[in-house]
């Protein structure tokens, strides 16, 4: 069969009644339809062969390329590339023998019952996500539109915005929207306490108290919002340094010798959907980096066991590299090979010794190097005077 044989169909709470007559016309005439229980009980009355997700979900691709020269339409919830199956679907299969008919979205949807412009609210996906994800959003005056796991998320989110100060924020669960069944839940997220259907969007228009922790995603958070052990890249050197790693979405970094991970935890909370992974020989240290992965909002951060190079070898090639601890010739030469075309490798140095293998690479490799020096005014008696930071050196440069 030449040209588009698979039809991705997006489908709302209204059904049938709510696709356009030249949707309609592609669902009478497929010979199999693909979705979940909802989704075939939506499109009840058409005549097909009916599959249900296979399990596990990600042999999806593979049934469908099973199905290849028959007429086969995936049903999807509103919009199939909005956070939703059609963009797995079209990572593996060829584009151009998919057509996509999108319906629309819950978000579009839950602004328009906000009065919301879209345009001006963060979009978010917690369902089969971890939760706290959500966390690196939560800011000031910030409105978020989040599609949720189940009918428990909204009292999980309510508490994460209660800990961090924004316990007066407005929240509204809608459930079923565009059908007979939609329901609407209000409250704020101090005193939430709705028993919600379990397939909902969370509206969240975040709310400051005077005493609100301010974590924002640009790099340079306050040191103790991270629990350490005194040994971590310091707030200011942090943000210079994770400004020359450059996080970019869904990049991915190599820390190395990630220590409680406040590199990492900044590189993502700084794009979207960017990956880390910490490798750190230290037990205790991991604990501590995986505790401010999720308090932070990155529960995905993946923190390994070991030293490099060893522990580097089979890992996904990264798009930037950081070395705070463990600098040496193999360990630089293991990142650089594996770094990828125009990734970034910054290496940081406070002893004597591993600043003067900073001034060796530098001098075989260039890249920009910088001195760091940083004074704390703190008290000195009843006045008050500079305390210096240990200066840090440090090296940067982009593979060419």
């Amino acid at each position: 069969m030449s040209g588009p044989w698979l039809h991705i169909v997006g489908i709302g709470e209204d059904g049938l009644a709510g696709l356009s007559p030249a949707t309609h016309a592609v669902l009478e005439a497929a010979e199999v339809i693909v979705g979940g229980e909802r989704h075939h009980a939506l499109s009840d009355g058409i005549t097909a062969e009916r599959l249900a997700w296979p399990h596990p979900f990600d042999a999806l691709i593979g049934t469908l390329k099973a199905l290849q020269g028959r007429r086969v339409v995936v049903l999807a919830t509103g919009d199939p590339l909005w956070y939703s199956v059609g963009a797995k679907i079209g990572r593996e299969i060829d584009p151009a023998e998919i057509v996509y008919h999108p319906q629309l979205s819950a978000f579009q949807l839950a602004a328009a019952r906000m009065g919301w412009s879209l345009a001006d609210v963060e979009t978010l996906t917690v369902h089969g996500r971890p939760v706290e994800q959500m966390i690196a959003f939560i800011q000031p005056d910030q409105r978020l539109l989040i599609l949720t796991t189940g009918e428990d998320t909204p009292a999980q989110i309510a508490r994460f915005l209660t800990e961090r100060g924004f316990g007066a924020s407005p929240m509204t669960v809608l459930a079923a929207m565009g059908g007979d069944r939609e329901a609407r839940f209000d409250g704020t997220a101090e005193t939430w306490d709705h028993t919600v259907p379990a397939f909902n969007t969370l509206a969240v228009d975040c709310v400051a108290a005077p005493d609100a922790a301010l974590i924002p995603r640009v790099p340079g958070l306050a040191d103790d919002l991270f629990r350490h052990d005194g040994t971590m890249t310091k707030q200011e050197v942090r943000a210079v340094t994770v400004a020359k790693l450059m996080p970019m979405r869904a990049a991915l970094l190599w820390d190395i010798g990630t220590g409680c991970g406040s590199v990492a935890v900044e590189w993502m909370r700084a794009a979207r959907y960017a990956r880390a992974i910490g490798i750190e020989p230290r037990a205790d240290r991991r604990a501590m980096a995986a505790a401010n992965a999720l308090a932070l909002g990155t529960p995905r951060f993946q923190v390994i066991a070991g030293e490099a190079p060893a522990a580097l070898a089979g890992l996904a090639p990264p798009d930037a590299v950081f070395i705070g601890g463990g600098l040496s010739e193999p360990v630089f030469a293991a990142a650089w090979d594996a770094l990828r075309p125009l990734g970034r490798l910054v290496a940081n140095a406070v002893t004597l010794e591993s600043e003067a293998q900073l001034l060796d690479l530098h001098k075989r490799h260039g890249g920009q190097l910088v001195k760091l020096a940083v004074n704390r005014a703190e008290p000195v008696g009843e006045l008050t005077g500079w305390r210096p930071l240990m200066p840090v050196t440090q090296w940067s440069l982009v593979k060419r």
